[in-house]
């Protein structure tokens, strides 16, 4: 995979290596990222959703990265698409099972789609306790028209709107010919968005494709972690920060959990990786009771103030409003 980034047409000279404090500004308010928009009020990942959590005061507006047939990088959260889009009614004939890192998953795949195909689906809410209000209403959108619309958003506010993409299965797409580095940094780079001074973070489970990016961008990196089994001591968080600006935790590697969810004492993990020179964001904030810890007793504001009161510098959240009354500006 390096040797393929590497090849790359819209390569950017890095910038680092950077210090400390460089790598953690200094602040009393960590950012609100609106995961897949603002979530918990419209169907994810459209732009419905984006512009919602905007207007709550959302920083940032993350959108997952899927490929199309034909290459194109659209919003969704997976490539398998029955659950949010209406494709079973409309392409009953294309479900099939796909073994995609190393799980065998059935139902209906980006892959098998060409962009204008895509395009003729609607959105649907994937959670059923959720409003299904919005059901059918709005269109897949492309990369290109979530950074678009940031852009516009943030001309219009008079304040920036960052992006914070994310590779979903990046190795698996790559074995099949569908590369999602290359037109992510190609699509920032249209935009003008491809520099360290752009307001975006990419991020990524995989660690290999993040090392490839690194030669490729100088955008800042996240690495996210969600194992809680593995304790990720601090000769694990200096190699992460020879290649990543930040980790993207977890909540219960910051306050861990009970059985029964009731969160135990704070682990030290942000104190550590300030030390190493990450940044530390965490997901995901979600207001409903299945969500909720109980420990909270149904204050959602709460569960912002302490992620706040222990340092992190960003915080995912379905519900922007919240996030932003909770902590402010």
């Amino acid at each position: 995979m390096v040797r393929a980034l590497a090849s790359l047409s819209v390569l950017a000279l890095l910038a680092g290596p950077w210090s400390v404090e460089e790598r953690v500004p200094a602040s009393s308010h960590p950012i609100i990222i609106g995961h897949r928009g603002a979530s918990g009020h419209r169907p994810e990942h459209t732009l419905a959703s984006y512009r919602l959590a905007v207007e709550m005061g959302a920083d940032f507006i993350e959108p997952d990265l899927v490929s199309t047939k034909d290459g194109v990088l659209i919003v969704r959260h997976e490539n398998e698409i029955g659950g949010t889009t209406d494709v079973a009614s409309k392409f009953p004939e294309r479900k099939r099972t796909a073994r995609i890192d190393g799980e065998t998953v059935t139902g209906w795949f980006t892959e098998d789609f060409t962009l204008a195909e895509i395009k003729t689906l609607r959105a649907r809410e994937r959670l059923e306790f959720r409003s299904h209000a919005y059901d059918g209403q709005f269109e897949i959108s492309t990369f290109d028209d979530v950074i678009e619309l940031a852009q516009r958003l943030g001309r219009e506010a008079g304040r920036t709107t960052g992006i914070y993409p994310e590779t979903k299965h990046p190795t698996y797409f790559r074995s099949i010919g569908l590369p999602l580095e290359e037109h992510l940094l190609a699509s920032l780079q249209s935009h003008g968005w491809n520099t360290r001074e752009a307001p975006v973070f990419i991020q990524s489970f995989e660690t290999e494709n993040l090392r490839a990016l690194r030669h490729a961008t100088a955008v800042r990196l996240i690495l996210l972690i969600d194992q809680q089994n593995d304790p990720i001591d601090d000769t694990k968080l200096r190699d992460i920060a020879s290649y990543a600006d930040g980790v993207g935790l977890n909540t219960r590697l910051v306050i861990p959990a009970d059985k029964d969810r009731r969160l135990l004492p704070p682990t030290d993990i942000v104190m550590r990786a300030h030390a190493s020179g990450l940044l530390v964001h965490v997901w995901t904030l979600r207001q409903e009771p299945t969500f909720l810890s109980p420990t909270y007793n149904g204050d959602f504001e709460a569960e912002f103030k302490q992620f706040r009161d222990l340092g992190v510098d960003g915080i995912f959240t379905d519900f922007p409003d919240v996030g932003r009354k909770a902590i402010g500006r």
